[in-house]
C-alpha cells in the first residue's frame, strides 16, 4: 500500500497574493502562479506588457524555494515575437457549413487540409463531435481547432457531470469564445461553427424513470390498491418550480479573436463564397431531410469546384433531438458525375423539344401558297 502524503492549501498574505502547495516534508509542486495584480488586469491585457513583470513568491520560514520566472520559462508564449518567423506563410483553405431547418441542423465541410499551396492530407476530418448533441466545423489551423475542440468538450463534460445537464449551444460558443479571446493578436487561427440541439433532458429522464417504475412494479397486486397507496393528496402535494429552457436547433459561429455570432446559415473558409450562392437561394426552413442533405453536399461541391484549397471528400452530419448522426463519407467525384448527368439529361430535354417544334411546324399547312 502506497501511503498518500496529505496536502494543505494556503494562501500568503501580501501584495503578491499566491497559492501555494504544503505537504509534509515542505517540498511544493513546480507550478507557475499569476500575481495579484495579473489576476485583476482585463482578459483584452493579457500578453501585453509583461516582459518585466516578476513571478517569484515570497520567502518562507520553512520554504526555501523560487519559482522559475514565467517571463523566461513559459510554455505558452504571450507575445508573437517578431524574431522567430514562420517558416513559411501559412495558407488556409477550406470550406465548411451549418444550417438550421425544420429537421434539426446540418453541418458539412470537405476533407482536404492544405498548407501553403500543398495538400497536406487529402481525408481529414474537418467536423469534430463535441458531445452527443453537439458538433462544430473547423476552419482555420488543424492543429489549433482539434485542441481546442477537446478542451471544450472536457469543460462541456464536467459541466454535465456537475449540473446533470448539457450546457447549451449557446453557452458552449461562449465558453469558447472567452477561452479564445486571451490568445488574440496570436497566431493562433479557430473559426468554429457549433452546430448543436438544446434541451430534451426532460424527456429522456422521464422516458428512464418510466422504464424504471415499470420494472418494480408488482404484476400480483390488484390496481385499486396501487392506486390508493400511490394517491396523494392535493394539499400536501410538493409543487415543483419547472426551469423552462429552450428547445430546439441552435447554430453559433465562433472566431479566435473573440467574436460570436448566433444564426440560422454559416459557411465559413475560402469556399464559403461559392457555397453560399448555392444555400442562399434553396434553403429554408420547411426543407426536409433528403433536400437539405441534397442541397449541402451540392454547395460542397460547388465550392470545391471553384476554390482550389477544398475537395477531395464531402462529410456531413445531422443534429436532432436524439443526437448527431453522421452520414456515409461521400467522395466529390461521385457529386461531379451526378451533375455531369444532370446536365446531360437537360441537353437530351432541349433537343427532344428543339426536335418536336420543328415537327410541329412541317405538318402545320402554309397558308401563304
Amino acid at each position: 500500500m502506497y501511503k498518500r502524503s496529505l496536502e494543505r492549501t494556503f494562501c500568503v498574505s501580501g501584495s503578491n497574493t499566491r497559492w501555494l502547495q504544503e505537504t509534509r516534508n515542505s517540498c511544493p509542486l513546480e507550478f507557475y502562479v499569476p500575481v495579484y495584480e495579473y489576476l485583476t488586469k482585463n482578459p483584452i491585457q493579457f500578453g501585453k506588457g509583461l516582459g518585466s513583470s516578476n513571478w517569484t513568491t515570497k520567502s518562507n520560514d520553512h520554504c526555501h524555494f523560487s519559482l522559475p520566472s514565467l517571463s523566461t520559462h513559459s510554455p505558452i508564449p504571450l507575445s508573437v515575437s517578431a524574431s522567430v518567423p514562420l517558416p513559411f506563410p501559412l495558407g488556409h483553405g477550406t470550406t465548411t457549413l451549418g444550417f438550421i431547418f425544420q429537421g434539426g441542423v446540418i453541418a458539412a465541410a470537405d476533407s482536404r487540409s492544405s498548407c501553403a499551396g500543398l495538400v497536406a492530407h487529402p481525408a481529414s476530418q474537418k467536423i469534430i463531435p463535441v458531445h452527443s448533441h453537439l458538433v462544430g466545423t473547423t476552419s482555420g489551423t488543424s492543429a489549433d481547432c482539434v485542441l481546442w475542440k477537446r478542451i471544450l468538450a472536457r469543460e462541456l463534460r464536467l459541466y454535465q457531470l456537475r449540473n446533470r445537464q448539457r450546457l447549451s449551444t449557446a453557452g458552449a460558443a461562449k465558453l469558447l469564445s472567452h477561452m479564445l479571446h486571451p490568445f488574440k493578436g496570436t497566431e493562433l487561427c479557430v473559426a468554429a461553427t457549433l452546430c448543436g440541439w438544446d434541451g430534451g433532458e426532460e424527456e429522456e429522464e422521464e422516458e428512464k424513470t418510466i422504464l424504471h417504475t415499470s420494472d418494480r412494479v408488482d404484476k400480483s397486486r390488484p390496481v385499486a390498491e396501487m392506486d390508493d397507496e400511490t394517491s396523494v393528496d392535493p394539499k400536501t402535494k410538493p409543487t415543483a418550480i419547472s426551469t423552462t429552457r429552450h428547445s430546439g436547433p441552435g447554430l453559433v459561429y465562433v472566431c479566435s479573436d473573440g467574436l460570436l455570432l448566433k444564426g440560422e446559415l454559416f459557411s465559413v473558409g475560402s469556399g464559403s463564397p461559392y457555397a453560399y450562392s448555392i444555400l442562399d437561394e434553396r434553403i429554408h426552413w420547411g426543407i426536409s431531410v433528403d433536400e437539405a442533405v441534397s442541397v449541402a453536399r451540392e454547395a460542397v461541391y460547388r465550392a470545391t469546384h471553384r476554390d482550389a484549397y477544398s475537395g477531395n471528400n464531402v462529410d456531413l452530419y445531422h443534429v436532432t433531438a436524439k443526437g448527431w448522426t453522421r452520414r456515409k463519407r461521400e467522395d466529390l467525384k461521385e457529386e461531379y458525375y451526378r451533375e455531369k448527368e444532370k446536365e446531360r439529361r437537360k441537353m437530351e430535354e432541349r433537343k427532344r423539344e428543339r426536335e418536336g417544334e420543328k415537327v410541329k411546324q412541317q405538318d402545320e399547312p402554309d397558308f401563304n401558297q
